[in-house]
């Protein structure tokens, strides 16, 4: 399969959506709401709850399926308030211990003026800033289309693991295509390049494992076995390995 086809695959409408992950793995996930200063973004889903036993805390980014209620989530794309929603659910998940799993699938953050206007830029980098040094392991999962920095915000992250036909970019092919060509009908040759696949990202040690369809049925018990395993890290260990992961990236 060519890189443009899973890019276009990961955007079908007929695929599993965060919420659809969190109602298998995590039946008794209570939802939280409000980031405690602007408002409640409902592209952002965070709450807590047990996936194999182990209490967790699960942000996930969703679309939506139907037509009102992709609106209603804004397709997926976050305003700031809703990447502050999800700081202050991690940092509450530091403060109780729990590990913290991060379901993606959204093209980019939502880049409208009153997102600007409301810090959208500062909310992504301060998500990146404060997950580097959050003391709780954290396993974010790239379910769909990992875009941009709006994927990257919930992707600081000691474990990344990624379905097989998802993808991981720091910007879409045709956003590509259009800034180096000043055309998105070289989007296909924009999705080569960017090497934004699984298995290339696998390779690039940028991703950690990628989830095939027929591990799907156990991803609930490899993530609880994951996040189990480094809530054993010593917490100076779990940051300096967090550190150097992502310091090594390109050398």
């Amino acid at each position: 399969m060519e890189d443009y086809d899973i890019v276009l695959g990961a955007r079908g409408d007929r695929r599993l959506m965060a919420t659809d992950y969190i109602q298998r793995m995590i039946p008794d996930f209570m939802e939280f709401h409000g980031d405690r200063l602007y408002g409640d973004d409902r592209a952002v889903i965070a709450g807590i709850g047990t996936i194999g036993g182990l209490p967790v805390t699960v942000i996930g980014i969703e679309k939506g399926k139907t037509t009102a209620e992709r609106i209603r989530r804004n397709f997926g794309s976050a305003h700031p308030e809703g990447y502050r929603k999800a700081l202050r659910l991690m940092k509450q998940a530091a403060k109780f211990r729990r590990p913290v799993l991060c379901i993606v699938d959204t093209a980019g953050a939502f880049c409208g003026v009153d997102a600007e206007e409301h810090g959208q830029g500062r909310a992504i980098a301060d998500n990146l800033w404060e997950m580097a040094d959050l003391p709780t392991p954290i396993l974010s999962l790239i379910i769909g289309e990992g875009g941009s920095g709006g994927a990257l915000a919930l992707c600081h992250s000691d474990r990344i693991w990624m379905l097989e036909d998802a993808y991981f970019s720091v910007v879409s092919p045709e956003s590509c295509a259009n800034i180096l060509w000043k055309s998105t009908e070289k989007a296909a040759e924009a999705a080569k390049s960017l090497g934004l696949t699984a298995e290339k990202l696998h390779r690039a040690g940028l991703v950690d494992r990628i989830c095939h369809g027929d591990e799907r049925k156990k991803l609930a018990a490899e993530i609880a076995a994951e996040l189990t395993r480094l809530r054993a890290v010593p917490q100076a260990d779990l940051l300096e390995a967090r550190y150097r992961r992502f310091r090594s990236v390109g050398c």
